[in-house]
């Protein structure tokens, strides 16, 4: 896999790769997301590509306190492969190149796959609640998973 920042005209297959990993739900748009993405760091938004498809993504995020990691993803098809790690590697180079201290993400609690697969990233509970506020309400996200959004 061939990693690189997103570029402008990976918009439609990156959202298809997220809709097709279960992580857009009706409360994110994804299109804004990438686009509020585009004007912080937009050379940490990571892609990986397979045979020139895209397989994986990542959007790495750090504002001088901790490291974030949003929408990482690897095609259905190509999971359990070592890309989820190869491009999670790529974002702890970029967060260790910034002096960041830790990093943080957030996992549904119902996503028991996932989280295991953080944990034996290193990964732990920090036994922590998260809490969130929607400052700005948009209509739920009407994108499926059958190439159109």
């Amino acid at each position: 896999m061939n990693i690189r920042p997103y570029q402008e005209s990976d918009e439609q297959k990156v959202i298809q790769l997220w809709l097709d990993c279960g992580l857009v739900v009706p409360q994110n748009n994804p299109i804004k997301d990438i686009k509020r993405k585009s004007t912080v760091n937009p050379e940490w938004f990571l892609v990986g590509l397979k045979g020139g498809n895209i397989i994986a993504s990542c959007m790495v995020g750090y504002e001088g306190h901790r490291g974030w990691i949003n929408y990482l993803a690897v095609s259905p098809s190509e999971q359990r492969k070592g890309y989820a790690k190869a491009i999670m590697k790529k974002a702890e180079e970029l967060l260790r190149n910034a002096k960041c201290p830790k990093i943080n993400l957030q996992v549904r609690s119902t996503n028991s796959k996932v989280i295991a697969f953080y944990e034996r990233m290193g990964f732990r509970d920090d036994e922590v609640t998260s809490l969130g506020k929607r400052l700005e309400h948009d209509p739920p996200f009407q994108g499926t998973s059958n190439g159109t959004t």
